[in-house]
């Protein structure tokens, strides 16, 4: 009788709430990736869909414009006679704060309402620079050398001239936002305190990395049909001694290319990177999906960077594109992990 009320629930519509914004840093990217969502599921018959943006005051409005909250009923309540819409399902498609840091899901676990994406502490453990490399190091993974800086005192500053002196250049990034935020090269030693100022600016702690001349490497690792599946690795191209910053991501004249499959890789490093990539999505228990970023240095050395627990679903983010190219179709493989859920 379980299982068939299942199938029967399965079988009819499913409310999804579309949820974005987040009034952080990355709000406004986080508006084109639910374009992508929204584009991807206007045409499934099995799906009524209601996009609402969430401000930085913690206000929910939909495209219309009408305010309204989602209450520990799962039910979205406007503020005007519109009835009640009760909410099955959550895509919450917000970048950086309080998305990927793992704070909107703490209050969908509270409400018992299921929800795309990596749950909250996966989702904390990832978003944090420094608890992330923690965790690389501790499933044998390799990662950039790093030190961490929790203030600006003559300590840290003595620490972190050592460390320059020892790599020649540093790249000082603030350790709880986005992978672009917050994020500068020091190539100047007279830069450091002011760099570090400037870093604590974003976040309360500072992650100080030796700085890597490599080849940047993304990886798209997802969930399908119950298997965890890691793309080919495709490749961030920017322009001479520059790096990924906020601004080449999205800017219109950004000079950064992509390329889908990296090329000039030898199977061997292809499946390394591969293998940590998965190593690194099951051991730190994601979810659904994640991006994760490598760099393979002029010594060959292969380096975990980063994870991005909810990454960028704009027209020229490469998850899409990479999933599209290993031969998934992001709708199929996006209701699937629905229906799998909404079916346990």
């Amino acid at each position: 009788m379980v299982i068939l009320a299942r199938e029967l629930y399965l079988n009819t519509q499913i409310n999804i709430l579309l949820l974005c914004g987040g009034g952080g840093s990355e709000h406004d990217i986080s508006l084109l990736s639910a374009r992508y969502f929204e584009s991807c599921l206007a045409q499934r018959d099995d799906v009524n869909l209601l996009w609402l943006e969430l401000n930085g005051k913690g206000e929910y409005r939909t495209q219309a414009g009408k305010k309204c909250e989602l209450t520990n009923r799962r039910e979205i309540r406007f503020e005007d006679d519109t009835p009640a819409w009760r909410v099955d399902y959550v895509i919450p498609c917000i970048h950086g704060y309080p998305g990927e840091t793992g704070d909107i899901q703490s209050y969908f676990n509270l409400i018992n309402l299921p929800y795309f994406g990596c749950e909250s502490e996966a989702s904390s453990n990832c978003f944090n620079k420094i608890t992330a490399k923690m965790w690389f190091t501790a499933l044998g993974i390799p990662n950039t050398p790093y030190l961490f800086v929790n203030q600006v005192d003559d300590e840290s500053l003595t620490r972190c001239e050592a460390a320059f002196d020892a790599w020649g250049s540093l790249f000082i990034k603030a350790a709880s936002q986005g992978s672009s935020v917050g994020c500068f090269k020091v190539d100047n030693r007279d830069e450091i305190k002011e760099t570090l100022t400037r870093a604590f600016s974003y976040s309360p702690y500072v992650i100080v990395e030796k700085t890597i001349r490599a080849r940047e490497l993304e990886v798209a690792v997802y969930e399908y049909q119950g298997q965890v599946i890691a793309t080919k690795p495709g490749e961030i191209i920017c322009a001479d001694n520059t790096f990924y910053t906020f601004e080449e991501k999205y800017a219109d004249s950004s000079h950064a290319t992509t390329q889908v499959e990296a090329t000039n890789l030898t199977e061997a490093q292809v499946a390394e990177i591969r293998d940590y990539a998965v190593r690194a999505f099951k051991g730190l228990k994601l979810r659904h999906l994640s991006r994760i970023d490598f760099f393979l240095s002029d010594q060959g050395e292969i380096l975990l960077n980063e994870i991005n627990t909810f990454p960028g679903l704009t027209k020229i983010s490469m998850f899409p594109k990479m999933l599209a190219h290993h031969g998934d179709d992001f709708t199929r493989y996006l209701m699937d992990n629905i229906k799998a859920q909404l079916a346990n």
